[in-house]
């Protein structure tokens, strides 16, 4: 479930790998059709606003070429509009014609352009890690992404592990200080040296003295996360709409209101957030508005199932295609924080309605979705009894490769 809109912003500054695959490949890889001698190779990151053209022109290489490589790549990848902190390697035969053309799509594949007999072919090549299992638990510190110390590896595992547990747990409101985690992660290797952190296979969270439980098992096609007994942890709504901030103002019948000076009732919580934090929707359902509302600002409300509407105010900006009537799934980016209506700073106003009547969101308990089905319930078992053992293994801070056996502790690098 892809609910953590801050994960877009964390991936953006991921490191590009591909070139340390390259690196273990000869200058006459069989993926090149036209083995030729190498005479030089050119290799680099894109810079903020640069262009092909300017990379060409950089290196006094044929513009002719780029003309021909960006068409071979059209019905592949466009390479008009290149993005900054991505990798690219040229090859260069002894002619100064162009060989091949790389460039790094994202973490998972890269664009590869050769040159063949019939002229230039592009393909995008998925790049192949190995996986190791590794096992990380911790308490809780201030938050969630303090607790998981690291670079951006780390921030990306702290918002999948919220994403799984976002239905039970509130990780705004809720945590406390002797809270902790238990965490079994795939590792992705690339020769021999840890890149990033793949699916999440298990997870414990202790959290006010309650424990859940989260064990992945894919059920028609997709993959989920499911209690002890097979219910999902997927429910009808998020406890939250945006990650990792904090309630400036509760629900209440009666509060004073920061800029009429009167007591009013408050019909929402109050998220205190940066402008432009992504919110999300919290649940399935219809864009019953979009658009200005008076003192809430540009405001969505969004209609679903069972008679419950829920309401997103003072945002600074509507997400891209949010309209009217269109359906949205849960976890969809539908806006932004912002000041707009009546306000006195940034912030989030949420409410949630049931047959129009205004409810405390906290206080909603929110339905489980479909459970394991029966025909599935013994593999699922099976795939429980073996994760828990290495759950209970985990004694935090370790950190475990259960792949060689061998325990780290506070490892950075798998």
């Amino acid at each position: 479930m892809k609910r953590t809109p801050l994960a877009a912003v964390l991936l953006g500054a991921a490191l590009l790998i591909f070139i340390g695959y390259f690196s273990t490949t000869t200058k006459t890889d069989v993926r090149l059709s036209v083995p030729r001698q190498v005479f030089r190779e050119i290799t680099g990151e894109i810079k903020k606003g640069e262009t092909l053209f300017e990379i060409f022109k950089k290196y006094k290489l044929n513009i002719g070429e780029l003309y021909k490589i960006r068409q071979a790549s059209a019905n592949v990848y466009g390479l008009r509009a290149l993005r900054p902190g991505r990798s690219y390697r040229i090859v260069l035969a002894a002619d100064e014609q162009i060989d091949s053309f790389a460039y790094g799509i994202n973490d998972d594949c890269f664009l590869n352009i050769r040159r063949t007999t019939e002229g230039y072919q592009a393909e995008k090549v998925p790049i192949h890690y190995e996986k190791r299992t590794l096992c990380l638990g911790g308490a809780i510190k201030a938050n969630l992404i303090a607790s998981l110390e690291g670079g951006s590896e780390n921030m990306l595992l702290a918002l999948k592990l919220s994403d799984i547990f976002a239905w039970d747990i509130d990780f705004n409101t809720d945590l406390r200080s002797r809270d902790s985690f238990k965490i079994v992660v795939e590792g992705l290797y690339l020769d021999g040296k840890f890149k990033r952190y793949g699916e999440i296979l298990g997870a414990e969270f202790i959290n006010d003295g309650d424990t859940y439980r989260a064990y992945s098992f894919e059920q028609n096609g997709k993959i989920g996360y499911y209690d002890e007994s097979g219910i999902p942890l997927k429910k009808a709504f998020l406890k939250a709409p945006l990650s990792f901030r904090c309630i400036s103002s509760s629900f209440s019948a009666g509060r004073f209101h920061p800029i009429l000076r009167i007591y009013r009732p408050h019909h929402g919580l109050d998220y205190a957030a940066a402008a432009g934090t992504p919110v999300s929707a919290v649940g399935d359902g219809a864009i019953l508005f979009a658009g200005w509302s008076g003192d809430y600002g540009n405001l969505i409300i969004i209609r679903h199932r069972n008679g419950y509407k829920t309401y997103y105010g003072h945002l600074s900006k509507i997400g891209a295609g949010i309209r009217t009537g269109i359906q949205v799934d849960q976890g969809r980016i539908i806006g932004y924080v912002g000041a707009t209506g009546l306000a006195t700073g940034p912030h989030l106003h949420y409410e949630m309605r049931i047959a129009d009547r205004p409810v405390n969101p906290m206080s909603i308990k929110a339905e489980p979705g479909t459970p394991i089905a029966k025909e599935k319930l013994a593999a699922f078992r099976q795939v429980r009894d073996r994760m828990d053992p290495i759950l209970a293994s985990i004694k935090p801070p370790e950190r475990v490769a259960t792949g060689d056996a061998t325990i780290k502790r506070n490892r950075k690098e798998g």
